[in-house]
């Protein structure tokens, strides 16, 4: 792929994928459509070398991985990893109400959204829901309304004339989005999903929907912006922008070396879960690649984490926000995160690789370090770091409006990415660079 080619084909990308569940699919079918083989975790695995495999839990999360031959306890693993999840509300079980002519929805807030932007904003609904065929099994499978079906209308300036000075959000009674108008029969939002679910999947024997994880979502899809196309935004660019660039990057590398890539999800709610940073899925992986313990502590010790998760860039508005001396721009290359109480992983010598890898594509390489009278958010670089004791460094490209329904970023930072990601799963053991990390 051309650097010309890959911003477009990355907002693209990210267009479909208006939950967890779809990235997930959508990455794994990329994957395999270029010679990655999918393994399932309840199966025996018939791993051979040289080979590319690709592993989903959950229909949420996957690790995909290459093997060239090499005893990977010897040139380790050259390993990148981000979380499939954005902040979003979530449709709760039983979700419809009924109120002044209107069907409204019961949501739970997702993550640490910025709930102001999501209202008076043409939303959409999408995720995976539970069904019973015609035989009384159970399945599962992705539904996406993609359409605008709910809106959260604002409050009138003229009922609440300190709405742009002393706004504040009720999680509970503010942020019902409206759903439909009241008709003389009660709705039943089961027969809703299994009337889109027949349009979806028309083939399918579908009785019933039996339960559902949704969420509402924005569907006008990422846009190039700005006067001369300087800028991306678009929903979930934290962190669809490095699932993607990551998978693309290990796609596209020279030579295929000994990589595997980890997308987690429920990095918005502190990773807790099977499928989570927090999980298990990691350890299993490599415990089925490298089942004597002995074996599996040296590839550990040569590897590399980058955890890849978007950074704060300096808002032109609120400078001040900011440390003055780590001020990240949009389109000046990618984010170095670093935090003395380890909220980011990253040490001077994970730091001074990334350096020297960005340096080799000739991209600008940045710092953050959070304000230290401000509270400093995390990754998945910390708890994979603890869990495994690898080494690891936290980047990401610069961002604006993070956690908000439509971020934004810069269009120079996203190819950029992807030529260091690129660079680095290409690394081959003999390489100055990878050998003086293996040393």
């Amino acid at each position: 792929m051309q650097e010309s080619e890959f911003t477009p084909w990355l907002l693209a990308a990210i267009g479909r994928s208006p939950t967890p569940y779809h990235l997930t699919v959508n990455i794994c079918d990329l994957l395999t459509s270029h010679g990655f083989t999918r393994l399932r975790e309840a199966e025996p695995w018939d791993v051979k070398v040289p080979g590319s495999y690709v592993v989903v839990r959950n229909d949420s999360s996957l690790v995909a991985f290459t093997l060239d031959g090499e005893d990977p306890a010897r040139s380790g693993l050259r390993m990148a990893g981000a979380h499939t999840d954005s902040p979003a509300l979530k449709v709760q079980p039983d979700p419809l109400q009924v109120s002044h002519a209107c069907v409204r929805m019961g949501v739970e807030v997702y993550g640490g959204a910025l709930l102001a932007p999501w209202f008076d904003r043409d939303l959409s609904l999408a995720g995976r829901v539970s069904w019973e065929n015609s035989r009384g099994g159970l399945e599962s499978s992705l539904l996406d309304f993609g359409r605008p079906v709910a809106v959260i209308p604002s409050l009138a300036i003229h009922l609440d004339r300190e709405a742009n000075s002393k706004r504040s959000i009720n999680r509970q009674t503010d942020i019902l989005p409206i759903l439909m108008a009241a008709g003389t029969k009660e709705p039943v939002f089961a027969d809703i999903l299994l009337e889109q679910f027949r349009r979806q999947y028309p083939q399918n024997d579908c009785r019933a929907i039996l339960d559902h994880d949704l969420f509402l979502y924005d569907p006008a899809g990422p846009e190039q912006t700005g006067l001369e196309g300087e800028f991306i935004t678009g929903p979930r660019l934290d962190n669809q922008l490095s699932c993607w660039t990551m998978a693309r990057a290990l796609i596209e590398a020279d030579g295929r070396r000994n990589c595997l890539i980890i997308l987690t999800d429920h990095e918005e709610v502190g990773s807790g879960s099977p499928e989570g940073a927090g999980g298990t899925l990691l350890d299993a992986v490599l415990e089925r690649l490298f089942p004597d313990p002995e074996q599996r502590q040296r590839v550990i010790r040569r590897s590399l984490l980058i955890s890849a998760d978007n950074a704060h860039a300096v808002h032109p508005n609120f400078a001040d926000r900011h440390d003055r001396n780590h001020l990240p721009l949009m389109n000046h290359g990618p984010v170095i995160k670093i935090n003395a109480a380890r909220r980011y992983a990253t040490t001077a010598l994970t730091a001074g690789f990334f350096r020297l890898l960005c340096q080799r594509q000739e991209t600008g390489v940045q710092e953050f370090v959070m304000r230290a009278d401000l509270a400093c958010g995390s990754t998945i670089g910390p708890l994979t770091a603890t869990r495994t004791g690898m080494q690891v460094v936290d980047v990401g490209v610069p961002t604006l409006a993070m956690h908000s329904i439509r971020e934004m970023a810069g269009t120079r930072d996203c190819p950029a990415f992807f030529l260091v990601l690129r660079e680095y799963f290409a690394l081959a053991s003999t390489d100055p660079l990878w050998h003086g990390w293996l040393s």
